[in-house]
Order: structure tokens, then C-alpha cells, then sequence
């Protein structure tokens, strides 16, 4: 592991195990240097791809702080939500609100490649953060390749967690919208009507074809994308 990645990861230690909660003071690119023998340079990039990610901020004149904690993800990566409210050193939990098979319409049909009113999975999930709604997961699954997903207690693991393991991902598609939500979707995040949502659309495959195809909707105020492109010279 080079020092770059160590200087990262040593952050993401400190975030991850609660020591620095939100708003927290993080070392400064001074002490980071002393700490990890690397150049002023080498510093401020990892600081900066922190920032890029969401998971910290930086205010020049007064130093880098822990972010606010709204839901981060990034739209380059595929994480287990369940993994990034429990880096945030919060509690996780999730309730579900359908588990079920039904006949596939003609879009959920195109979406997994399949023959319109064939049998798919659907699971409707909502994913807390302290308690706090931050995520509303509607899935729809391929049965002949996730036969047992109707099976697992997803209070217990998450979909995705669970896919990763009997299903593993090759390749993954992404839309982004913002939206403003419906009725339903209020109810299910405990927001009213004219919060923005930011709504993401993935497909996932695996070496058998495509697995599932997910919408993903967030409440404007607790959720933030970030990312972090490096390219080569």
C-alpha cells in the first residue's frame, strides 16, 4: 500500500470507528506530512479526494472538518448502504415492505431481458440511518439466477449484500434523475411532498446475464453523491 493510500485509509479508520463524528477536525495536510513522510502535494491530493467523496470538507482559512453526515454514496461505486450509514459510525436497519413474485411488465421484462409476464422477484425496502429513513430500495430480480431471494431475511442482510455473494457483479448501469415525489414514496421516506429526491436507476449483471434492476430513491436533504476520477498521464 503506498502512503497516498495509507493517508486515506487512515481516515477513513478514524471516520469509520466513530473517533471523528461529524464536524470533527481532521490532521492538517502539516501534520499528515510529519505523520506519513510524504510531500505537501501527496497530502493535499488525499485530502482533496476525501472532500471529492463527500466525506469531508474543507474551508480554506480554517482547516478540513468531518462532514455532516447525510447519506454519501458515489456514483462511480456500488456500496452496501448498510456499510456506509456503519462507517458514519451510525446505526443501521432496514424494514420490508414487499417480498414477493409476480409477473414481469413489459419495462421490468426489458430491464432483465426476459419475456413479458415472466415470473421476477420484487422486494420494496426502506434503509435507515439513526433511525432516519435515507433510502428507499424497489428490486426487481431474475429468479433463474438469484433462485433463493424470496428466502432471506433482508432485515437481517441487504439485497445487495446477499446478491454479491451467490450472484457476483460484472457489470453495472446507472440513470440518474431528480424527481419529485409520489405520494407513496412520502410515506415510505417521512418527507412531504415537495422534497426533491435524487432517484437512481441500476442494472446489475453477472456472468449469467442481468441479475437485477433496482431503483433507488433518496431524499434530497440526507443524501449527497460524490466521486473521484484520476487520470493517467
Amino acid at each position: 500500500m503506498n502512503k497516498f493510500t495509507k493517508i486515506k485509509e487512515h481516515i477513513y479508520h478514524k471516520i469509520e470507528s466513530g473517533e471523528w463524528p461529524e464536524n470533527h477536525p481532521v490532521s492538517s495536510e502539516n501534520a499528515l506530512c510529519k505523520q506519513f513522510s510524504v510531500s505537501r502535494m501527496t497530502a493535499r491530493r488525499a485530502l482533496q479526494e476525501l472532500a471529492d467523496e463527500g466525506l469531508v470538507i474543507r474551508t480554506q482559512g480554517s482547516g478540513t472538518y468531518v462532514a455532516p453526515i447525510k447519506s454519501q454514496t458515489s456514483f462511480m461505486a456500488i456500496r452496501n448502504i448498510a456499510d456506509e450509514v456503519r462507517s458514519r459510525g451510525h446505526d443501521y436497519r432496514a424494514k420490508v415492505h414487499l417480498l414477493k413474485e409476480q409477473s414481469a411488465s413489459a419495462q421490468i421484462a426489458e430491464a432483465l431481458e426476459l419475456e413479458e409476464g415472466a415470473p421476477v422477484y420484487h422486494s420494496l425496502i426502506t434503509h435507515y440511518e439513526n433511525d432516519q429513513p435515507v433510502q428507499l430500495e424497489e428490486r426487481f430480480v431474475n429468479p433463474t439466477l438469484v433462485p433463493d431471494y424470496l428466502k432471506q431475511d433482508y432485515s437481517k442482510v441487504t439485497p445487495h449484500e446477499y446478491l454479491c455473494v451467490v450472484s457476483p457483479l460484472t457489470e453495472a448501469s446507472h440513470q440518474i434523475e431528480a424527481i419529485l415525489p409520489v405520494h407513496s414514496v412520502c410515506q415510505y421516506l417521512s418527507i412531504d411532498r415537495h422534497e426533491p429526491c435524487l432517484r437512481i436507476f441500476r442494472r446489475t449483471w453477472s456472468s449469467g446475464g442481468v441479475v437485477t434492476f433496482a431503483t433507488l430513491t433518496h431524499p434530497g436533504s440526507r443524501f449527497k453523491l460524490g466521486g473521484h476520477l484520476t487520470f493517467k498521464e
